[in-house]
């Protein structure tokens, strides 16, 4: 299986659910709107959500993997059996002992990290600490998960771990389906939210475990002990998880800022889920593709193919991910209308504050995706060191200009931090693989990026322009199947434009990339205008 096809089978289980994650959002939109308990509810489900993409996401698909990666090819499945009950035995004591640690200090953590903002009105302090509680076990299933998820991307099996996470949307729309046809009220509909979250995590420990054993691998539970191989994974998960989640460090940190004004949290909320689409789809999938494969063809020595790997992901994210950030910026708002304007969203008139989150975190959509591509370079080396560094600096930009920014233009200050955050960590990820002689110079990759510049130029001009054109079809006055239908059409031609500018510049070949994604698995993938 190719490098592309290896992203395309990731991707397709990460769009299904962040398809469904569209549809949670759009009931969630329109049951509570910006309000209190949607409020309380992003707040709370997001300190878990951290977490577990701190602790397990971040650590284990960057320093697990290549561990895990590397026993598979000295002593074979027995020996990655035997790892991993190692590490399953720690991973899950710490765990439980951190989860009872949290529940106790739940109402000290919401008023200090969580949502300090909310200490000024108790009701939306004692719900926001109510469902963080309901919520945070969600962590041991997803850590657990996320280290199977983990071995089975190191045994190239990638299509259950990608699609576990449909079930906690399908679960939630569940809950707010029987929400709507009871006709039940928004404190009710936080409640069972909680509780629908904690279900989709066990539903979904479920699903890996099952895979792992259908793999060939049966995890039983030792008595844990800091053995040589769990010790050198600490040593490498600290930082790792550092640099892995500094996207949602960041969020949290902007969602304890934005607390001190009401509906900022929510609205923060909703954008991210529209951006978390192409970040999801593309950078996602390539970090996780990327990082055993690059392992890989480290320890066997071949360091050409390590760097065409780098070189072809960077060619992959960007060719996909610079047409969605220069559709995010120019039509933010029809996007928004459309997504969520209805209900108790469209009664509190917050579609102009959410767009322009929206548009800024399309600003900073390319460097989130590069960093994705970026720090395997780094975590394949066993070195997550560097990046843990280069991750601090860009929290602290973020929080200086959050902070700065964030009592003069409230909601949009935390995007405009963030993305400005995002562009460091990414030029510095950059810059230290060249200078280390890590990243070699690619001519194809580079005469290829300003090509696709202008393409996603060209297609952002034309959505100016038709936006206006069509104002009358995309008007909160208009049918919503008249927005939806001008929305969708302004797409397909956008798309249609972009490519063909990309493919007649030479910014792609359209049979280079049919032949990419038939290469078979022992050929190292190659350019996409070659």
């Amino acid at each position: 299986m190719s490098l592309v096809k290896k992203f395309a089978t990731v991707a397709s289980g990460t769009l299904m659910s962040r398809v469904l994650g569209f549809t949670r959002e759009m009931f969630m939109a329109a049951a509570l709107g910006t309000g209190p308990v949607a409020d309380a509810f992003n707040a709370a489900f997001l300190f878990p959500n951290t977490f577990r993409r701190l602790f397990a996401e971040g650590a284990f698909n960057t320093a697990f993997v290549p561990l895990f990666a590397k026993e598979i090819e000295a002593n074979g499945m027995d020996g990655a059996r035997r790892f991993s009950e190692e590490v399953f035995g720690v991973l899950f004591t710490v765990l439980l002992g951190l989860t009872i640690l949290m529940e106790l200090s739940m109402p000290f953590l919401v008023s200090t990290i969580v949502a300090p903002g909310f200490a000024d009105n108790p009701e939306k302090f004692d719900l926001a600490t109510a469902l963080a509680t309901i919520m945070f076990p969600y962590l041991i299933c997803m850590s657990l998960g996320a280290m199977m998820s983990g071995m089975l991307n190191s045994l190239r099996r990638y299509f259950a771990a990608a699609v576990a996470p449909v079930f906690l949307n399908i679960i939630l729309i569940g809950v707010l389906a029987y929400a709507w046809y009871e006709g039940h009220d928004g404190l009710r509909v936080g409640y069972a939210l909680a509780w629908g979250v904690l279900a989709a995590g066990l539903v979904q420990l479920g699903i890996v475990w099952m895979a792992v054993r259908h793999a060939g691998i049966s995890i039983g539970f030792r008595r844990p002990r800091l053995t040589p191989n769990v010790r050198r994974l600490l040593v490498l998960a600290f930082p790792a998880a550092i640099t892995g989640g500094i996207t949602q460090i960041n969020q949290l940190i902007g969602t304890a800022i934005a607390s001190g004004k009401d509906s900022a949290v929510s609205s923060l909320a909703y954008a991210d889920r529209v951006y978390q689409l192409p970040l999801g789809v593309v950078g996602i999938a390539v970090a996780i593709v990327l990082l055993p494969e690059l392992a890989r063809a480290l320890k066997a020595g071949n360091l050409v193919e390590a760097a065409n790997l780098q070189n072809r992901s960077v060619e992959f994210t960007l060719f996909l991910t610079l047409p969605a950030a220069a559709a995010l910026l120019v039509m933010s708002e029809p996007i928004v209308r459309v997504l969520y304007e209805r209900g108790a969203f469209a009664a509190t008139n917050s579609t102009p504050t959410v767009s322009a989150v929206l548009a800024i975190f399309g600003l900073g959509l390319p460097a989130f995706v590069l960093i994705k591509a970026f720090t395997p370079g780094y975590f394949a080396r066993e070195d997550t060191r560097t990046p843990m560094w280069f991750a601090a600096i860009s929290v602290a930009v973020n929080i200086s200009i959050a902070l700065t920014l964030f009592p003069s233009i409230g909601a949009p200050a935390i995007a405009t931090a963030s993305a400005i955050a995002g562009w460091v960590n990414a030029a510095l990820l950059l810059g230290v693989l060249i200078r280390r002689g890590h990243w070699g110079r690619d001519v194809p990759l580079l005469t290829r990026i300003p090509r696709l510049l202008l393409a996603a130029a060209v297609m952002a001009g034309f959505l100016y322009f038709a936006i206006r054109w069509f104002a009358p079809q995309l008007a909160s006055e208009a049918p919503l199947h008249t927005q939806a239908a001008t929305l969708g059409c302004l797409i397909v031609a956008a798309a249609i434009i972009y490519f063909a500018v990309a493919f007649a510049t030479g910014g792609a070949s359209l049979g280079m990339l049919k032949r990419n994604i038939k290469r078979g698995a022992k050929t190292a993938p190659v350019p996409l205008d070659e």
